[in-house]
């Protein structure tokens, strides 16, 4: 099992003065927890949402807020610790960073601690910004965030929501596992090299209703197809995802297009190709369907002792491609790269991915899987195991070298 991205990493974590700041303590947690060492920055601002005492309990590590000792009189050991600090870190990520903050780093101010860290900072920046909706959706803001983005910043841009004043809009502080998946994707040298491109997405099982409260369905869980989104979104694609019944949650920004039944993903991929560029087919979708529904609870006095089914439709072999990059997933118990192989044929596939329920931890039910990749040409690439949000990462560079 390839280790935690996130472990052993020196990651620098920036708080700005607003009311998310209580949120910085969730995220350093589970860096922490992730094995990452943390050191923190705070503007004097932030002190009034959280304390620095907590940030450093959480971190292990002393809290920088200020530049200079309070008075003339006190220690001065922290030196330049703001170079020190530069040139320590592999990711620095400021969360919440306010309009004021956001606007400072843009113009290159370095009027504070941590504007005055970023200024000299050698590492990748991530910022996640937060305010209220009028004060985010500042034509100013926008610009700044778009002159920072300009530069390299990776921005988490903040969610639609219920903020803090009892407006609604966007201007939430993304979801901290939303900053955290941004980090691992920055750290494992991926970038947004998907802006522009319209990905869709299927995943999960499909429910074949046998009576009102009985199917015909599989153990996928729908985890690989979510993080083959998620990934695509961090990444800058357009993702639209078509999910069977799933408890896995994607993020908000993804169009989610919720279906049962095989007939109702067909017809839902049918309609979404046309406005894509790239269809990854990772939904397990059921074979056979009951050839009769019962429009009644079947009950044991009736004795059932046998379902007659018949086959779904087969969505990959019915689709016009009309020049769109198609993706397939195929998961076996045998013969498994001559069936892929196959399949990659019949199917007229552009590239498919090899799962194999005989490896362990990989495949349905696991946060962990372990693929093999076979493109039109013959190219084939093994991967080692994984977690799925870096084997969809895997999956992702693998389609673009199709467009190139």
């Amino acid at each position: 099992m390839q280790k935690d991205v996130l472990k052993g990493k020196k990651i620098i974590l920036g708080v700005t003065g607003c009311i998310a700041a209580y949120k910085s303590a969730y995220l350093t947690r589970e860096l922490v927890r992730r094995g990452a060492e943390v050191k923190v920055v705070m503007t004097s601002a932030a002190t009034e949402f959280i304390t620095p005492l907590t940030l450093s309990t959480l971190s292990k590590n002393e809290v920088v807020v200020n530049i200079f000792p309070k008075s003339k009189n006190e220690s001065t050991s922290l030196n330049t610790w703001h170079i020190d600090y530069a040139v320590w870190a592999d990711l620095m990520i400021i969360a919440p960073a306010t309009m004021n903050t956001i606007a400072k780093i843009a113009h290159g101010f370095a009027d504070n601690s941590l504007t005055t860290l970023t200024a000299a900072l050698r590492c990748p920046l991530l910022i996640a910004p937060a305010a209220d909706v009028d004060m985010y959706e500042n034509k100013i803001t926008q610009k700044n965030l778009e002159i920072l983005k300009d530069t390299g910043c990776f921005i988490v841009d903040a969610e639609e929501g219920e903020l803090a004043s009892g407006l609604k809009g966007k201007g939430r502080l993304a979801d901290n596992n939303k900053i955290i998946d941004a980090a691992e994707l920055i750290l494992s040298g991926f970038r947004k090299d998907l802006v522009g491109k319209k990905i869709l997405v299927t995943a999960g099982p499909t429910y074949e209703d046998i009576d009102p409260v009985r199917f015909i369905g599989n153990r996928s869980s729908g985890k690989m197809g979510i993080e083959i989104a998620k990934a695509a979104f961090l990444r800058g694609a357009d993702v639209t995802l078509i999910s069977g019944p799933s408890k896995e949650n994607a993020y908000s920004e993804i169009n989610l297009v919720n279906v049962r039944s095989a007939k109702e993903m067909k017809s839902e991929v049918e309609r979404n190709l046309k406005s894509s560029d790239v269809l990854i087919m990772s939904a397990a979708v059921a074979d056979y369907k009951p050839a009769a529904f019962s429009n009644k609870k079947i009950k044991k006095e009736d004795k059932l002792t046998s379902i007659r089914v018949t086959q779904t439709d087969d969505i990959l072999s019915s689709l016009k491609k009309d020049g769109k990059i198609v993706v397939g997933f195929a998961l076996e118990t045998d013969n498994e790269l001559n069936n892929a192989k196959k399949k990659l044929s019949s199917k007229n596939l552009d590239m498919i991915v090899l799962n194999s329920l005989k490896e362990k931890s990989s495949g349905f039910e696991t946060d962990t899987n372990k693929i093999k990749i076979i493109h039109r040409n013959g190219k084939k690439f093994d991967f080692p195991l994984k977690s799925k949000f870096q084997t969809a990462n895997d999956i992702l560079s693998e389609i673009l070298k199709i467009f190139r």
